[in-house]
């Protein structure tokens, strides 16, 4: 375990999709308006953090990978918040353009005693212009040519950044240069990834996805879906967290579901984001996608016992991995 932690900061790690920033109002209720009927919240303070595909890129950055990330913004302060605090957290920003055509995702949370009372979006939801695709695309091909990465994520959050026809354009540069890829999708692109090597939805988008209704989470029945995904995806594996159930993992030679563990939970979001980080890393490191599913259902489960999007610590994981893994 000491070895596979260290082998971290050898790897080069892309992430490509939609970042946004999450801002978070943090105050007390004591009263209600006497102009409408709801709460007044006294702010106390606020806090900006990273989110959507920047939060995958930070819990890699966290666990010692030499992340970049790729991605538009807009040229707002919001992006410069956004790209200020990325570069804090030694992520390589280097790739992400600012375009004065679209606007920085914003999620502001107003929350009281770690409770959300409200959520105002602020964003751009429209694909990439054929100019700015171009751009993106070929600032990817660059860095895929001179520095090998070991693995490319795909993080989409249907904010328009992921189009189909990049997302084929990424795929096969990668499988000619030898790229892993993984990818966590979304309803809109869900099956234009194909060909890639990890596919990592939940459980309620691969309903959504294929249309079905499934009664039991079950090996049989979850290797039933992964047949299904397969034949209109020709992917490598399938990773499907499952919630409280823990994931699920079929690969080429093996499968099992892998049960999560007792947490107090706290808040679920971003978790999905640090399962990926945590998974593929593992898997880019050793190809053992089972040591790789388990690592990432940890993960995932340790974020969740903190209020609103938070980062993986290395220290809490390597032990919680040694300790539950041996």
């Amino acid at each position: 375990m000491v070895s596979l932690f260290s082998s971290f900061e050898k790897l080069k790690v892309a992430v490509v999709g939609d970042v946004m920033l999450d801002t978070y109002w943090w105050g007390n209720v004591e009263r209600i308006s006497p102009e409408a009927p709801v709460p007044v919240v006294s702010m106390h303070h606020k806090e900006c953090r990273i989110g959507g595909a920047g939060n995958v890129a930070i819990n890699l950055a966290a666990l010692g990978a030499r992340t970049t990330i790729f991605s538009v913004i807009g040229h707002d302060e919001e992006g410069n918040t956004l790209k200020k605090l990325l570069e804090e957290n030694n992520i390589n920003t280097n790739h992400i353009i600012s375009s004065p055509k679209r606007i920085t995702t914003n999620k502001t949370r107003v929350v009281c005693r770690n409770q959300q009372l409200m959520r105002i979006d602020h964003e751009t939801t429209e694909d990439l212009t054929n100019i700015l695709e171009v751009e993106l695309l070929n600032s990817i091909e660059r860095y895929i040519v001179l520095e090998q990465p070991a693995i490319l994520i795909f993080e989409d959050y249907n904010k328009g950044i992921l189009t189909a026809d990049l997302i084929s354009s990424v795929i096969d540069l990668c499988k000619k240069h030898h790229v892993l890829t993984a990818v966590d999708p979304k309803k809109k692109n869900f099956f234009s990834y194909v060909g890639v090597d990890i596919f990592k939805p939940n459980l309620k988008e691969v309903k959504e996805g294929l249309n079905i209704a499934l009664d039991k989470v079950n090996l049989e029945n979850m290797q039933a879906v992964h047949q299904s995904l397969q034949e209109l995806l020709h992917h490598q594996i399938s990773f499907i967290t499952l919630s409280e159930k823990g994931v699920f993992y079929n690969s080429p030679t093996q499968s099992a579901i892998i049960p999560c563990h007792v947490r107090n939970i706290a808040d679920v979001s971003g978790a999905g984001d640090t399962v990926i980080a945590v998974t593929s890393l593992v898997y880019a490191s050793t190809k053992d996608i089972q040591l790789a599913s388990a690592m990432g259902n940890i993960a995932g489960g340790l974020v969740c016992e903190e209020v609103g999007t938070a980062v993986i610590n290395k220290e809490k994981l390597f032990n919680e991995c040694k300790q539950l893994l041996g």
